[in-house]
C-alpha cells in the first residue's frame, strides 16, 4: 500500500471538490432560508464559482510548471480550506460569495491541474493508469454521493458542517505532504504571461457566464436579462465578447511564441492529435453527465417529491458503479487501448439513456431506474477510466501542469453546457408541449388558453403541478379548467425531460466522431510528440 498513500490524498483532494458543487446545489432552498434571500441569489453564487473554477484553470495550470506542482498543490489546499472556513461561518449570502465562491474556487483552480500533474509524475505503466482510472472514478462519486451526503446532513443537521468537516479534511492532507513528491527540474522556470493571463480569464469567464445564464436570460428572445442588446438577449453577445477576447489571447499567445517568450498556453499542444481527442472527450463526457444530473434531480424531486435526501439514494447506483468500472477498466485499457473503451464506454452511455428514457413516467419503478443509473455509472467509469491518462500521456513531463490547466477547462466548460443547453432544451420542449395540450384540450375555454398564453410569454419554470393548481385557481378558471391546465403540464414535464435526456443521447452519439484520434494499441502509448513510444516501467511514487 505504500505506493498508493499518494493517490490517496491526491484522490481525496479530486473527490473532495467534485462534492462540494454537488452538496451546495442540493442546499439551495435550505439557504435561501438561512440567509433570507431568493433562490436567484444563491444561483449567482454558484454560477459565480464556476466561472471563477473556469477562468483561473488555465493560469493555475501555468503557476504549477513556475512554483512547483507539489507546492502549488498545498497552496493551494491551504487557499480552499480558508474558503470552507469562511463559507462555514458565512453570517451573510455576501460573505458566503467571498469564501465559497472566490476563495474556494481558487484554490480549486490551483490544486485540480497539480493534481493532475502529480499522479503522471508518481506513477508508470499500469499504475499511472489505475490511479487515473481511480481520479476519475472518485469524481463521479463525488457528483453522485453529494446529493446523498448534502440532502442528509441539510435535511437532518446543517450544510454547515459539510464545509467545516472540508476543513477538517484539508488539514488532515496538509499533514500527509511528505507522500506527495516530486522530481526537481534543472531547466529555468518560465514566467507568468501576465497579458495572456488577463485576455483567458477574461475570455473564458465571459464564455462560460453566457452559457451559464442562458436559460435565465434566454438564447436569443430575452426572458429576464439584466439589460437587451437590440431587443435581443444579451446570452449570444456576451458569448461572442467572450470569443472575440480568446481569438485576441490566441494571437497574443502565438506572438509570445515567435518572440522566444514564455506563453500561458503552448497553442501547439492543441495539435497534437490525442490530446486534442482527449479534451473534446472529457467535454463531451462532463456535459453528458451535468446534463443528466441537471435533469434527474428535477424529476426526482419535482414530478416524483423526493426530498433531497431521497433523491441522492436514488442517485447512489451511479455512484457505485462508475467508480467500480473506473478501477476495472483501467487495467483493460492497457490491454485493448483507450480507443476501445472510451467507444464501449459510449455505446454503453447510448444504451443507458434509452434505458432511462423508458424509466420517465408519472409513478417510478424505482428497479428499472436503478438498473439505468447503474449502466450510467458504468459507461462514465468506462470513460473516467482512460481520459485523464490518455491527456496526460499525450505530453512530455515537462508539459503536465499545462495541460493539467487545459485538462480542468474542458471539464469546466462541459460542466457548464450540460447545465446550460440541456437546461434551455428542458424548458424549451417543456413550453412547446404545454402550447400544444392546451390548444388542443376540448375542455379548455378560449378564455383559459389565452391566459395561459399569456402566462407563457412572460416564461416558464420547471415547477410542480400543485403550483401550478394554485396559480389557475388563482386566475380564476373554474375546477374543471384547472385540472385541464394541471394535467396538461404535467404531461408536458415528462415531454420536456424526455426531450432534455435525448439529447445527451444525441451528444454520447457525437462524441464518437472525436474518437478516431484516440490511441488505439493495447502496448503502446502516444508519447510527448505525438509519437507510439514503449510504455514507461510501472514505479511507485518519485523521490
Amino acid at each position: 500500500m505504500r505506493r498508493w498513500r499518494a493517490l490517496m490524498v491526491l484522490g481525496t483532494a479530486q473527490f473532495l471538490m467534485v462534492l462540494d458543487t454537488s452538496v451546495m446545489n442540493v442546499s439551495i432552498s435550505q439557504l435561501v432560508e438561512d440567509f433570507d434571500t431568493e433562490v436567484t441569489t444563491i444561483q449567482a453564487v454558484i454560477t459565480l464559482y464556476a466561472l471563477v473554477m473556469a477562468a483561473f484553470m488555465v493560469i493555475g495550470g501555468r503557476l504549477g510548471d513556475i512554483l512547483g506542482r507539489r507546492r502549488l498543490f498545498f497552496l493551494g489546499l491551504m487557499v480552499y480550506g480558508t474558503g470552507s472556513a469562511l463559507t462555514a461561518l458565512a453570517p451573510t449570502v455576501w460573505v458566503l460569495a467571498l469564501g465559497w465562491s472566490v476563495i474556494e474556487g481558487l484554490g480549486a483552480a490551483m490544486v485540480l491541474p497539480a493534481m493532475a500533474a502529480l499522479v503522471a509524475e508518481s506513477y508508470r505503466g499500469p499504475d499511472r493508469a489505475v490511479a487515473y482510472g481511480v481520479i476519475g472514478g472518485l469524481a463521479g462519486a463525488g457528483i453522485a454521493v453529494g446529493p446523498l451526503l448534502g440532502g442528509w446532513v441539510t435535511t437532518y443537521l446543517t450544510w454547515r458542517l459539510v464545509f467545516a468537516g472540508e476543513v477538517v479534511v484539508v488539514v488532515a492532507m496538509l499533514c500527509c505532504r511528505r507522500v506527495i513528491t516530486e522530481s526537481r527540474r534543472a531547466e529555468p522556470r518560465p514566467r507568468l504571461d501576465g497579458v495572456g493571463a488577463v485576455l483567458s480569464a477574461a475570455g473564458l469567464g465571459l464564455g462560460v457566464l453566457g452559457v451559464l445564464q442562458s436559460s435565465t436570460w434566454g438564447w436569443v428572445s430575452p426572458r429576464n436579462p439584466p439589460f437587451t442588446v437590440l431587443g435581443f438577449s444579451p446570452t449570444l453577445f456576451v458569448v461572442g465578447a467572450g470569443v472575440g477576447v480568446l481569438a485576441l489571447f490566441v494571437r497574443w499567445e502565438r506572438r509570445r511564441d515567435a518572440q522566444g517568450e514564455d506563453p500561458l498556453v503552448h497553442l501547439p499542444l492543441l495539435g497534437r492529435p490525442a490530446l486534442r481527442s482527449g479534451l473534446l472527450t472529457l467535454l463531451g463526457q462532463n456535459l453528458i453527465l451535468l446534463g443528466l444530473f441537471f435533469v434527474i434531480p428535477l424529476y426526482l424531486q419535482v414530478v416524483q417529491g423526493f426530498d433531497a435526501f431521497e433523491t441522492g439514494l436514488r442517485l447512489l447506483p451511479v455512484s457505485i458503479t462508475m467508480l467500480v468500472a473506473s478501477m476495472l477498466a483501467s487495467k483493460l485499457g492497457r490491454a485493448v487501448g483507450p480507443r476501445t473503451i472510451v467507444r464501449l464506454a459510449l455505446a454503453t452511455l447510448a444504451v443507458a439513456i434509452v434505458w432511462l428514457l423508458a424509466t420517465i413516467d408519472p409513478v417510478i419503478d424505482d428497479a428499472q431506474f436503478a438498473g439505468a443509473m447503474a449502466l450510467v455509472g458504468v459507461g462514465t467509469g468506462l470513460l473516467a477510466s482512460q481520459l485523464g491518462n490518455v491527456v496526460q500521456s499525450s505530453v512530455g513531463e515537462e508539459e503536465r501542469s499545462e495541460v493539467g490547466g487545459l485538462q480542468f477547462t474542458a471539464q469546466n466548460l462541459g460542466s457548464a453546457l450540460g447545465t446550460a443547453l440541456i437546461g434551455s432544451i428542458l424548458l424549451g420542449a417543456l413550453a412547446h408541449a404545454f402550447t400544444a395540450y392546451v390548444e388542443d384540450d376540448p375542455r379548455l375555454s378560449e378564455s383559459a388558453r389565452t391566459q395561459t398564453g399569456v402566462a407563457l410569454e412572460s416564461g416558464i419554470s420547471f415547477v410542480t403541478t400543485d403550483q401550478v393548481r394554485s396559480a389557475a385557481a388563482d386566475a380564476g378558471l373554474p375546477p374543471s379548467e384547472v385540472d385541464a391546465v394541471t394535467e396538461s403540464y404535467a404531461s408536458a414535464q415528462l415531454n420536456g425531460l424526455k426531450a432534455a435526456i435525448l439529447a445527451t443521447g444525441g451528444v454520447t452519439l457525437a462524441s464518437f466522431l472525436v474518437t478516431p484520434n484516440l490511441p488505439g494499441g493495447g502496448k503502446s502509448r502516444t508519447g510527448a510528440r505525438g509519437k507510439t513510444t514503449a510504455p514507461a516501467p510501472s514505479a511507485g511514487p518519485t523521490r
